[in-house]
């Protein structure tokens, strides 16, 4: 999602098969947003293949909807219920979401369940390396992404209403476990890297220390800044969250620091004095800092796992493709990284000791 690759900024014309019934979506709309006055709009955005997103506009105010996909998809996934419940737990205590007005579970209103939350103003960057900023405004950038990070993972969850949002423990066991299940779900071919981390990673899954919410998906282009100040006003794409080992969300996020620029999150051999990127070294720094850790252990084990957790969602959207399901132009693309991806897996896993 870059500033080179339109495809995936603004809205785009909803072709027939993503159309809502606005009749429908008006009443419900009257019935459950506070506010609500008609007539209604909408255009979809044109980015993420997972949960279709629409911009829903009326004569004063604007909202966003997001919906499951329509057709057969996986068990357990697009589960907008599940964001919609930590969007509402988490916006009381001041963190940085968007308002959540209202979660449908009906199909029958739009064809899926949906949720609707305020639309939230500001700036997304889509190139990490921010080829237009100044050393110093990178830095402050990078050191908002880390502390919001933190703020996350020092929330008190329980006191949140989310106590029940995961299981407390085995995180990354079951992670794989699901991971592995959501890939032979959606498999279409098969890929040894993939076999032998199926094999190699529940074998050498690492002790789990803490518990928090954990995002699942922490990445640059997943905020929304504030327009003018190096601030996070709303975290985005929570459909992958959960309850689990905080060290999952940061050791995602460092996926940039090893992933080359491709005018998405990767800044591998960007980062110093120079631009203002903060090295890895300093990202751990300022996270243990406020999270008051005292280091955190060898990250090859996190990265072949996050890399291997791409791959099955990656599979997902290629499976979705065969069937006819996937709703975005970028499927395409994403799915062409599939060996890619598999291959870098199995690379962090060998330098993890496989």
């Amino acid at each position: 999602m870059s500033g080179a690759d339109t495809s995936m900024v603004g809205t785009i014309t909803v072709e027939g098969k993503d159309r809502l019934d606005l009749h429908r979506l008006s009443g419900w709309m009257r019935e459950h947003v506070d506010g609500f006055e008609g007539p209604l709009s909408y255009a979809k955005f044109a980015g993420g293949q997972s949960n279709p997103t629409y911009r829903l506009d009326t004569p004063t105010r604007s909202y966003v909807l997001r919906r499951k996909p329509f057709g057969p998809i996986l068990p357990s996934a697009h589960a907008v219920d599940r964001e919609h419940r930590v969007i509402a737990g988490l916006h009381p205590t001041g963190f940085p979401v968007p308002r959540p007005y209202g979660l449908c579970e009906d199909a029958e209103v739009v064809g899926s369940a949906f949720y609707v939350m305020e639309m939230v103003d500001g700036r997304t960057i889509w190139d990490g390396s921010m080829p237009d900023a100044a050393p110093a405004e990178r830095t402050a950038h990078y050191h908002e992404i880390v502390d919001t990070l933190a703020r996350l993972h020092n929330t008190d969850y329980v006191a949140a209403g989310l106590g029940e949002y995961g299981k407390p423990g085995n995180y990354f066991e079951r992670q794989v476990a699901r991971w592995t299940k959501q890939y032979r779900a959606a498999e279409t071919e098969r890929m040894e890297p993939v076999e032998r981390l199926i094999e190699w990673l529940p074998r050498t899954v690492p002790e789990q220390t803490r518990t928090s919410i954990v995002h699942g998906d922490y990445r640059i282009d997943n905020m929304i800044f504030a327009p003018e100040a190096p601030r996070v006003i709303a975290m985005l794409d929570w459909e992958l969250s959960t309850l689990g080992d905080p060290l999952a969300d940061f050791a995602y996020m460092l996926m940039s620091w090893v992933t080359k620029p491709e005018g998405r999150s990767g800044v591998m051999g960007l980062t110093g004095p120079e631009t203002g990127i903060p090295t890895i070294d300093e990202v751990t720094e300022r996270y243990c800092a406020a999270t008051e850790r005292d280091g955190v252990p060898d990250l090859e084990w996190y990265f072949a796992y996050n890399l291997f957790r791409l791959t099955g969602i990656v599979q997902g959207i290629k499976k979705r493709m065969e069937v006819g399901t996937a709703s975005s132009a970028q499927a395409e693309r994403s799915v062409a990284r599939i060996d890619a991806l598999a291959e870098s897996a199995w690379g962090f896993a060998v330098k993890a000791g496989a």
